[in-house]
């Protein structure tokens, strides 16, 4: 499988999960979707991020976000290793993780890295679109927990500038000033962004977000 790029379309599979057997595709429906792996059940950086994401569910679900994790261990495993994260980290687990034993699904998507580990998936992270297109791609090592505050603030963006034509600038928040892409002429900006905008140079113009 070759590596996967921004816009592909996100391999469908088949898969069992700690909420029962899912076809990805149909499972994404017309949401948008995280997909992220995991070296393996019963780890300390994976036990705190599975926590995590389960806390901050609410937020995804806001965003029409679903997420999806998966490991290479099994559904028992899985299922035992629930308890444990919904005791440590005070939550309950309320999404699927994906049993990949055969390390089918974590081939499709490139998850295995010989020269990190030769059994173990990286913590890679994949968003993806309505559209089913992959959106960002993301991929640590074992030992560096996600920052899921920055995932959130990724999939803001995404959804912003799919229906305006603007991009974010560094450091972006959500309710903050955004940059007029180069596309749009200085002649369309009053119709297209009636809140103004602020000149800085003729290629660098922000307005106010568009969609507050």
């Amino acid at each position: 499988m070759s590596t996967l790029r921004l816009g592909d379309i996100a391999p469908d599979f088949q898969a069992e999960t700690t909420e029962g057997p899912i076809h990805f595709h149909e499972w994404l429906g017309d949401s948008w979707g995280v997909l992220f792996s995991h070296p393996s059940d019963f780890t300390p950086v994976c036990t705190t991020e599975l926590g995590t994401v389960a806390n901050y569910l609410p937020e995804f679900t806001k965003r029409n976000t679903k997420v999806i994790a998966l490991s290479v261990d099994g559904l028992e495993s899985h299922l035992e290793w629930i308890k444990d994260i919904n005791e440590t980290q005070n939550t309950t687990v309320n999404f699927p993780i994906i049993a990949d034993e055969d390390k089918k699904i974590a081939t499709l998507y490139d998850m295995l890295h010989p020269n990190a580990s030769d059994k173990f998936t990286v913590r890679s992270v994949f968003v993806i679109g309505a559209d089913k297109k992959i959106k960002l791609t993301l991929t640590y090592p074992a030992s560096t927990g996600r920052n899921f505050d920055e995932l959130l603030r990724v999939i803001d963006s995404l959804q912003l500038t799919a229906n305006y034509s603007v991009a974010t600038p560094a450091n972006w928040k959500d309710g903050e000033d955004v940059v007029i892409t180069p596309a749009v002429p200085d002649s369309d900006i009053p119709a297209k962004f009636p809140k103004g905008h602020t000149p800085i140079k003729p290629y660098l113009r922000m307005t106010p977000q568009p969609n507050k």
